[in-house]
């Protein structure tokens, strides 16, 4: 079980502030990796709810380890969320506003392998040729990983 579930037992389905993070894990192509998520349907980065005494660091590397079998090496700090524009509604009427970091990472190592309870399918997309995402606050975090990839080649 996991805190935000444990917490979902008194709350129900009344919104809560999420507290998380995530990675985007860019290979040599700086191609982004995603998975299709089972939830929604939609494509996403790895990223997850922060455990109890968990950094958002170790919950970053946590969650791209258990969605895609990948262990993260160096991270950096891409962008925050919080406020009122990261409310989410999840397929299961579960509201969330989100509260976190997203990192990116150029340095891993391991065995992709999808993690089937959250993801049925993952690979590594150009940048420029992301499938749909699931909200808009998706668009503007690939629109910094954009940013920041051009501004690295330069």
């Amino acid at each position: 079980m996991s805190y935000i579930m444990d917490l979902r037992k008194f709350l129900g389905h009344d919104p809560l502030i999420a507290t998380g993070a995530g990675v985007i894990i860019v290979n040599e192509k700086n191609e982004i990796l995603l998975g299709k998520r089972t939830d929604n349907g939609f494509w996403d980065y790895p990223a997850g709810g922060m455990e109890l005494g968990e950094s958002y660091e170790e919950c970053a590397r946590r969650e791209a380890q258990e969605e895609t079998g990948l262990l993260c090496g160096k991270m950096e700090l891409l962008t925050t969320l919080s406020g009122k524009d990261t409310f989410y509604t999840y397929p299961n009427g579960d509201q969330v506003f989100l509260a976190g970091l997203i990192f990116i990472c150029f340095e891993y190592s391991g065995e992709m392998k999808v993690q089937e309870e959250e993801v049925v399918e993952q690979r590594f997309f150009s940048i420029d040729d992301l499938p749909e995402m699931s909200n808009p606050l998706k668009t503007d975090i690939f629109d910094k990983v954009r940013e920041y990839l051009k501004n690295r080649g330069e």
